[in-house]
């Protein structure tokens, strides 16, 4: 198993992850999708993490680290879209990508990493709880726009 950050030459592996997440098409290639995936690589305050098995891209995640004025200026981290391959669940792909999430939220000198998920099946849960996430310190709410 390798774990790094996504390439330019990633895109294609991460929107084929995200497919499969949201149940959407791969979006068809675009000069504006590759300026999109361009200026999220640019960005140092956002990590795409991969995890790669048998030579595949296999898991993913995304790492937001938050500037931020409290806790004495220490920023905050948020990880978004968890996905595994269908192919290779339940072979620590996901559990690698949150560990490397943390990892980054560390280096940062991050106060804290949050994650919130639409997925509420007793494995999923598991899987974040063992990560070390719990549900009781704050409560989510979403506006979709």
């Amino acid at each position: 198993m390798t774990i790094r950050e996504a390439t330019t030459a990633d895109l294609g592996a991460v929107l084929a992850l995200y497919a499969q997440l949201h149940g959407e098409d791969v979006p068809a290639p675009s000069e504006a999708l590759s300026e999109l995936w361009a200026a999220i690589l640019a960005d140092p305050n956002r990590h795409i993490v991969l995890v790669e098995l048998e030579r595949t891209v296999a898991g993913c995640c995304e790492v937001l680290v938050v500037p931020n004025l409290t806790h004495n200026q220490r920023p905050y981290a948020l990880v978004e879209n968890v996905v595994t391959d269908e192919g290779f669940r339940r072979r620590g792909c996901a559990a690698a990508a949150l560990n490397f999430a943390g990892e980054i939220a560390r280096m940062n000198n991050c106060y804290k990493l949050m994650l919130m998920t639409g997925a509420r099946g007793p494995g999923n849960i598991e899987l974040y709880e063992t990560a070390g996430y719990n549900q009781q310190d704050k409560t989510a709410f979403v506006q979709w726009l």
